[in-house]
This record gives C-alpha cells, sequence and structure tokens, in this order.
C-alpha cells in the first residue's frame, strides 16, 4: 500500500510538472535563458506554441509558431524563413539588451530580432494569447512601447489584431510574403502589402507584376470585393490617418480559429478550422473570378464574370487594337476615346457598383463633399473620374482619378 502511493505521488508529481512545462510563455534572463530544439513556448490557454518544426517533407529546422491545439500542425510565423537550420542545434536566446538570438550550437548566429532600441531594465519575450511573440521591458505592458514583436515581421498569414500596412512615421511596413512551397517557408513569389502613392491601395504582386487588388476602401469594404460584408465570423475595417495606414480584423468569438492566409499560387484567402472534420476550410477566396486578375480588360475597359466575352468598352471609347479584342480575345491593349477630351463641353457617366480604378496614382481630400470634388474635377483637365471616399451616409469626402 505505501509502494502503490509512492507511485501515485510520483505520478502527480510528474503529472504537475508536464503542466508546469506546458503553462511556460516566457524567455527571461534567468529561470529560463533558452528554448532548444525540443523545447517550446506555450501561450496562455493553450493555443499557440513556439518552437522548432520541419516543414513537410523538409529536413530543415525552423523557429516558428503554430497552432497548438488542433491535429494538423499550422505554422503562422516563421522566424529564419531564409536560413534554415541543417540540424538539431539551434537554440533561441534572449540578451540583456532585449534582442532574440537563433544560433547554431558552434554559436553561429542565423536569425535576431531586430529594435531600434535596448532595454533599460530586465527584457523577457513573451508569446502571448494572440500569438505574437513580443519583447518588453519586464514591468512594460503598453504595446506601443515593446522592443520588438512577430506581429511587425509577418509571413504568409495575418492573425486578427496583427496590422497589414504601414506605419508613415517610422517607416515600418507589415507585409504578407507567400511560402516558395510546403516545404519551404522562405520568401515566395506572391506579396501583398499598402502602397501608399495617391489613395492608399492594397496591391498583390507576383515578383513586380500586379495580379490583383481589392480596390480602395470606401468606410465599408475594399470597392472590389463585394464578397466582404458585415459576418458573423469577424469584423474588419481600415485606418488611414496621418500616422499609419493598415487593415485588420477581429474574430467575434475567440474560440473560433480562423486565420487570412496568402497561398503559394498568389490567393487571397479565409481558412477557417472546422473540428469536425479536423481540417481547414476555405471561408472565402477573395479573387472571386477571372475579373479580378489585374488588367484583364486593359485600360477604359469594363470587366463582367457574367458576360460573354468578359471585356467590354465603356461609352465613349473603343478597342486601341480592335483585331486583337475581337478576334484573339486580347483586351490588355485596353481603349481609348473616340474623340479627344474637352474639357469645358465634355459631361459625365455615372456608374455604380463597380471597383473604383487604381487609386494608387489618385489625389483624395477627406474633408470635402461631392460637389466641392466635381469642382475640383472641372478645373483639373488631368482628372478622368471622381468619387466619394466613404459611402456612408450619403457619402463624404473626395477621391480623384489622374491621368498618368
Amino acid at each position: 500500500m505505501e509502494t502503490f502511493a509512492k507511485i501515485l505521488l510520483s505520478f502527480f508529481l510528474v503529472s504537475n510538472l508536464t503542466i508546469l512545462a506546458i503553462a511556460v510563455d516566457t524567455l527571461t534572463l534567468n529561470a529560463t535563458q533558452s528554448i532548444r530544439d525540443g523545447e517550446t513556448l506555450v501561450s496562455e490557454g493553450g493555443k499557440f506554441e513556439l518552437g522548432f518544426f520541419s516543414p513537410g517533407s523538409s529536413t530543415n529546422r525552423y523557429l516558428g509558431i503554430w497552432y497548438s491545439n488542433i491535429s494538423v500542425q499550422t505554422v503562422v510565423w516563421v522566424a529564419n524563413r531564409q536560413s534554415p537550420l541543417k540540424d538539431f542545434s539551434g537554440i533561441l536566446k534572449l540578451t540583456n539588451k532585449g534582442i532574440l538570438v537563433l544560433q547554431t550550437q558552434k554559436g553561429n548566429t542565423v536569425w535576431s530580432s531586430n529594435s531600434s532600441r535596448s532595454a533599460r531594465s530586465t527584457p523577457v519575450a513573451k508569446l502571448l494569447i494572440s500569438g505574437n511573440l513580443i519583447v518588453k521591458e519586464e514591468n512594460e505592458n503598453d504595446p506601443e512601447n515593446f522592443l520588438w514583436q512577430s506581429f511587425d515581421d509577418p509571413s504568409d498569414t495575418l492573425l486578427q489584431g496583427m496590422k497589414l500596412g504601414r506605419n508613415l512615421i517610422t517607416g515600418l511596413d507589415r507585409y504578407l510574403t507567400s511560402w516558395k512551397s510546403p516545404d519551404d517557408p522562405s520568401p515566395g513569389n506572391f506579396t501583398y502589402r499598402y502602397e501608399i502613392g495617391g489613395f492608399p491601395e492594397c496591391v498583390l504582386r507576383e515578383g513586380s507584376i500586379v495580379r490583383f487588388r481589392p480596390g480602395p476602401w470606401n468606410g465599408v469594404r475594399f470597392s472590389g470585393t463585394p464578397e466582404l460584408k458585415p459576418n458573423s465570423l469577424f469584423t474588419f475595417g481600415v485606418v488611414i490617418n496621418e500616422k499609419e495606414v493598415y487593415y485588420s480584423y477581429k474574430l467575434r468569438n475567440s474560440s473560433i480559429l480562423s486565420m487570412m492566409v496568402l497561398t503559394q499560387k498568389g490567393y487571397w484567402q479565409r481558412h477557417k478550422w472546422i473540428e469536425k472534420t479536423k481540417a481547414w476550410d476555405v471561408y472565402v477566396t477573395v479573387q472571386m473570378d477571372e475579373c479580378d486578375n489585374y488588367g484583364l480588360c486593359g485600360s477604359y475597359g469594363s470587366c463582367n464574370s457574367l458576360d460573354s466575352p468578359r471585356c467590354s468598352f465603356l461609352k465613349g471609347f473603343v478597342p486601341k487594337f480592335p483585331e486583337k479584342w475581337d478576334n484573339n480575345k486580347d483586351w490588355s491593349s485596353g481603349c481609348v476615346r473616340k474623340t479627344p477630351l474637352n474639357c469645358s463641353t465634355d459631361g459625365f457617366l455615372k456608374y455604380s457598383g463597380v471597383k473604383l480604378p487604381d487609386s494608387r496614382k489618385s489625389w483624395f481630400d477627406f474633408s470635402i463633399n461631392l460637389e466641392e470634388c466635381r469642382n475640383l474635377y472641372m478645373r483639373n483637365c488631368s482628372c478622368t473620374a471622381y468619387s466619394n471616399l466613404d459611402v456612408r451616409n450619403g457619402g463624404s469626402g473626395c477621391l480623384l482619378a489622374l491621368v498618368c
């Protein structure tokens, strides 16, 4: 009986030690000075885990963050994307300056976090319940004062609370880059970011080539994404001011697992975890049809996926190369005016329910109304179209598309 009690006590102690190990979410300079391959940090509540992993069939080792509470390993952030470890010797350390350093057993640095300033007091690294790995001074809880955070250095995944966009004061650009393949998390061919020339707009590129844009934000949604509407899964919005430009979202139910992913094939998708099937379901692909291919119909062309052919031309315009347009179904050269523009006599045609033109070369003002916008248009012959910036409450603001 005494032996049995000792066994139970031993089991209880081991179990509690295991629970304590799982609960560790913080890397410090004292008790927990490093993480070696095989060791992890787990966020409070157990949703996210930080450690070393090998993607797909690869034997390379990477430091990353993944969902800890599901059966399919789903990595949402990778530190050493371009510098894989070739063995299990990796070790993550926190320096007294507040820098995370990933090294090999021989002490060679393969990745480190960057920070605009050094820690003035004892630094700690912590994996938050949001999946954000942060470095901060021990008693600092203001996110604005964090020394570094993984949310500022995203990979291919946008989690709730992350900002996709730019800090206009510091120049920080938070954008997504696809994985190269399921076995290789190094930066692939596709990027998705906010571009800020003219009125800011999200742009998906393959290399330097624009492949997709959702259209300018109109106060309710991106103008070219009719599928993005109020729903039971998440809320969303865009912030545009003198300090920053970004898109973010928030899940309505924190127990639901859902994320935005830029896939290796260049699709911008929302994924949702389905516990019943133990798999991720594609909740929505933002590129819905052929008309989402950037520049498919060229300048002054109009695309409707329900029409055949897809492309037509706006009133007052004709195809630039009619033979290509009619015979080869090559619409990329676009259209030209039937007659030269006469700013003093030509009028306006109203189009509703369309994706606004590329706004990266445009002029905008949040403070004036549509009539004032029209007057500005009339005084500037380089303007080709005008619109409200915000469609809420009858419309406000002014967006002028410019000849480029």
